[in-house]
C-alpha cells in the first residue's frame, strides 16, 4: 500500500494515532505554560540523503534520530519538553510502512520523555523532509546560554564523543572494524541510530546549582561536533579557550579500527553524539562530573584571549587553533 492508495486524509488519521487525541484536531495546539517560566521553541529539518538513509538507518531510526535531534537542543537551553510538531513531505509512492515506521521511531523516543506529538501538518514533495518543531518550558533564570560563559570557567563534556561517527563508519562499510567485539560494535552503532538526548543531566546540574546559589551558566548541543560547541560558545560569549586533547572522553572501542589521531577528529567534528558542552564555574564542573559519570569530563577551561586551542598536557603534541569549518558544512 502506498500514500497515494490512501490520499491526505487517510495518512493524517494513521498519524493522529500517535498524538494525544485532547490536543490534536484543531487548527493550533494550545499548551499552556506556568508563570516565571518561558516557552522554548526549536525547530529542526531532515532530508533524506543529508541526513538520513535507508543504508543506514532505516524509518524507525531515522524517526528516533529526528526526535532526539529537537529534544536535545531543548536540553541544551535546560527547558522541560512538552510538546512537539512534525510537518512531512513524502512522494506519492510512498509506502505507508516506511512513514508509519518513521512515526513509531519518533513516538519511542519521545515516550521516554512524556513528550506528545501535537499534530503537524502532511505535504506532497519528490523528496522525504521532516520538519520537526519542539517546545519546552524553562525557568527564566535556568536559562542556558551561548553567551553566559566567562574566563577561567570549566568546559564540561557530558559524554563520549566520537561514537556516533564511528557507528555510520560501520553501517556504511559493514567489512570495517571486524575485529570489536560484538558488545562494542553494537554500542557504536547504536550511539548513531539510537542518541539519547542528556535530558538527565538538568535535574542534576540544577541541584548542585541551587546548592551554590549559582545559577549562570553558557552551553549547547554538540549535534554539530564537539569543536563546534566549543567555538560556537566562546564566541557567543567573548571569550577564548584551551582544550585538553588528553581529557576529551573518546570510546577506547574505537583504538580499536582507527588510529589515534583519526579518533580525536572524529570527536572533535564527527558530530551527532548530541552530548551537552556545559561551561561553568570549576568547582560546580567538577561535582557535576563526578554526578554524571559515565564519560563525562573537563575538558577545557575559557581563557581571556579570544583564541581557541587545542592543547596537550603531556606534551607529545604542539597546540593548534580549533576551526570551525572543519565540521559538517551544509553549503
Amino acid at each position: 500500500m502506498k500514500v497515494k492508495d490512501i490520499g491526505e486524509q487517510g495518512l493524517l488519521r494513521i498519524l493522529q494515532k500517535f498524538c494525544p487525541a485532547e490536543i490534536v484536531g484543531d487548527d493550533c495546539a494550545v499548551l499552556p505554560t506556568n508563570p516565571h517560566q518561558s516557552l522554548a521553541v526549536t525547530t529542526d529539518m531532515l532530508v533524506d540523503g543529508v541526513h538520513f538513509s535507508d543504508r543506514t538507518t532505516g524509518p524507525y531510526y531515522a524517526g528516533w534520530r529526528a526526535a532526539a535531534a529537537n529534544l536535545s537542543d531543548l536540553a541544551a537551553m535546560g527547558a522541560k519538553p512538552l510538546a512537539v510538531t512534525v510537518a512531512l513531505a513524502v512522494a506519492a509512492d510512498t509506502a505507508v510502512l516506511w512513514v508509519e515506521e518513521f512515526y513509531r521511531g519518533m513516538t519511542a523516543c519521545l515516550e521516554v520523555y512524556h513528550t506528545p506529538i501535537a499534530g503537524g501538518d502532511v505535504v506532497r514533495s519528490p523528496v522525504v523532509t521532516v520538519a520537526i518543531t519542539a517546545f519546552g518550558e524553562v525557568e527564566c533564570d535556568r536559562t542556558i546560554s551561548r553567551a553566559n560563559a566567562r574566563s577561567n570557567w570549566a568546559i564540561v563534556a557530558t559524554g563520549f564523543h566520537g561514537a556516533s561517527r564511528a557507528g555510520l563508519e560501520l553501517l556504511l562499510n559493514p567489512e570495517f572494524g571486524q575485529n570489536l567485539e560484538k558488545g562494542d560494535r553494537t554500542s557504536l552503532i547504536l550511539a548513531h541510530q539510537q542518541p539519547k538526548p542528556r535530558l538527565d543531566v538538568l535535574p542534576i546540574l540544577w541541584e548542585i546549582l541551587d546548592a551554590a546559589g549559582e545559577f549562570s551558566i553558557a552551553g549547547m548541543d554538540s549535534s554539530d561536533g564537539l569543536a563546534d560547541a566549543i567555538i560556537q560558545v566562546c564566541r557567543a560569549s567573548g571569550v577564548g579557550a584551551k582544550v585538553d586533547r588528553t581529557k576529551i572522553p573518546i570510546p577506547h572501542s574505537l583504538s580499536e579500527i582507527v588510529s589515534t589521531e583519526k579518533a580525536l577528529e572524529w570527536a572533535l567534528y564527527g558530530g551527532e553524539d548530541f552530548e551537552l558542552v556545559l561551561f561553568l564555574p570549576i568547582d560546580h564542573a567538577k561535582l557535576l562530573v563526578d554526578r554524571i559519570g559515565d564519560g563525562s569530563a573537563i575538558v577545557g577551561i575559557t581563557t581571556e584571549s579570544s583564541d581557541i586551542w587545542l592543547s596537550d598536557s603531556s606534551g607529545i603534541c604542539f597546540d593548534f587553533r580549533l576551526e570551525i569549518d572543519r565540521g559538517f558544512q551544509h553549503f
